[in-house]
């Protein structure tokens, strides 16, 4: 009796598994990127986590090239933009869900580079959108030094009420047609030490005294004087995904670039907090697709007891439910991203849902393939350890999962009923 003698043939899935079929223009796009992220980003990646943060960013760093790749694949704010808003959620997701199968770190990278753009798109500044095009590599400045959760809760819904602020550690101030910067952001900043432009979230000083409440968004080109940057960050996971501080000398910078002011901007918090939390969602449903791959692929070829290690009951079932994982982080990524596209009000705790989702899933399902592979996956001649620390880094950026469940639990709460 052969292996496959008792094996029912079962139903074919796509790359994307139980995925209705995709549009013609959809499918190309998705071929188009899944060639760039095996080819370029899975390599590139693998090179850039060996390598030093400073190397990481040299001008001879394949990160560049990548870069440049990308950028030419066309898959910029304004082609996601130009999309029907029904069809928009399905792009973004098919976008970062690919780049993230690829490599997670260059993924958040693009991302993050895409953001200045975004926020401008969003908030009607067509001027400052075509100032500072797609490929104008961005980064997005909120969390500082003694602010990081506080930073994404400008509304103090989870504040303890014995509780200070204290000094935020970057403040502006409207000086007639002029905005001024002092001050930094954190370590944390994605693209923080490479970026040429920055979208910036920070306190209001409204000459009373600052306001991190009423604070400001501000468009800041990283060459203007007295922008200066940080050592960028050595870190667990994500090590292609440059990060560090920037500091503020009495930054000015016209102050049509600003785009919100002390009364929209908790409105613009929520906007991009939204907009990333998707982002976030895709990209480390893609970190798990890739881990359950890896790990489907090494039980077929690895045999113990005299055969493949996936005839093994437990393997199969471990399998089975990483297969489940990755399926409903996809579904919900997409349900949430679709809705939060066509909504006249997006919904930020539904985007939290999906980034708590998909990063969650990703650090199980890269820990399960990691045992399928046993001591071979603690090995670094191995893809799947990479895989786990980037997953692991997920849990915490782009506000930690835990500030995050409780800030949306709130969210749910109807006054009306209380």
């Amino acid at each position: 009796m052969n292996d496959r003698s008792q094996i029912p043939s079962a139903a074919k899935l796509g790359p994307l598994g139980a995925e209705p079929p995709l549009s013609e223009t959809a499918a190309m796009i998705l071929e188009s990127l899944e060639r760039y992220a095996a080819e370029v980003m899975r390599p590139v990646g693998a090179a850039l986590d060996r390598m030093t943060p400073d190397a990481v960013i040299a001008p001879d760093s394949p990160y560049w090239e990548a870069r440049r790749k990308f950028v030419a694949l066309g898959f910029g704010v304004e082609a996601l933009l130009g999309f029907p808003p029904e069809e928009r959620g399905k792009m973004m997701c098919l976008l970062f869900e690919t780049l993230g199968w690829g490599d997670s770190g260059l993924a958040i990278s693009f991302g993050a580079g895409m953001l200045p753009q975004y926020m401008c798109a969003l908030l009607g500044r067509d001027d400052l959108f075509r100032q500072y095009p797609d490929a104008t590599l961005g980064c997005w400045g909120i969390t500082e030094p003694d602010h990081g959760s506080d930073s994404l809760d400008p509304n103090r819904t989870i504040f303890h009420p014995q509780g200070q602020y204290g000094r935020p550690n970057c403040v502006a101030r409207l000086d007639g047609d002029e905005v001024v910067i002092d001050g930094q952001k954190s370590a944390w900043v994605s693209n923080g030490t490479i970026a040429e432009v920055c979208v910036l979230y920070c306190a209001t000083d409204t000459g009373a005294g600052f306001d991190a409440q009423r604070g400001c968004v501000v468009i800041v080109p990283m060459d203007a004087p007295g922008v200066s940057r940080g050592k960028p960050l050595d870190k667990l996971g994500q090590r292609a995904l440059n990060q560090g501080e920037i500091y503020f000398d009495g930054v000015r910078v016209p102050r049509s670039h600003l785009l919100a002011g002390p009364d929209e901007f908790q409105e613009a918090v929520r906007i991009i907090h939204t907009a990333a939390n998707g982002l976030m969602g895709a990209t480390f449903t893609g970190v798990a697709r890739a881990a359950y791959e890896l790990a489907l692929d090494y039980a077929h070829e690895r045999r113990q007891g005299g055969v493949p290690i996936i005839r093994h009951q437990s393997v199969a079932q471990r399998l089975f439910h990483m297969f489940r994982k990755v399926e409903g982080a996809r579904a919900l990524t997409n349900r949430v991203v679709h809705f939060n596209f066509i909504s006249p009000k997006p919904a930020l705790h539904a985007a939290m849902t999906a980034k708590v989702t998909g990063t969650q899933t990703a650090f199980e399902v890269a820990s399960e393939a990691l045992q399928i592979f046993g001591g071979n996956g603690l090995s670094r001649e191995y893809p799947v350890e990479k895989l786990l620390r980037d997953a692991r880094a997920s849990l915490i950026e782009d506000g930690c999962n835990e500030i995050l469940s409780i800030k949306g639990g709130y969210a749910l709460i109807d006054p009306d009923r209380l």
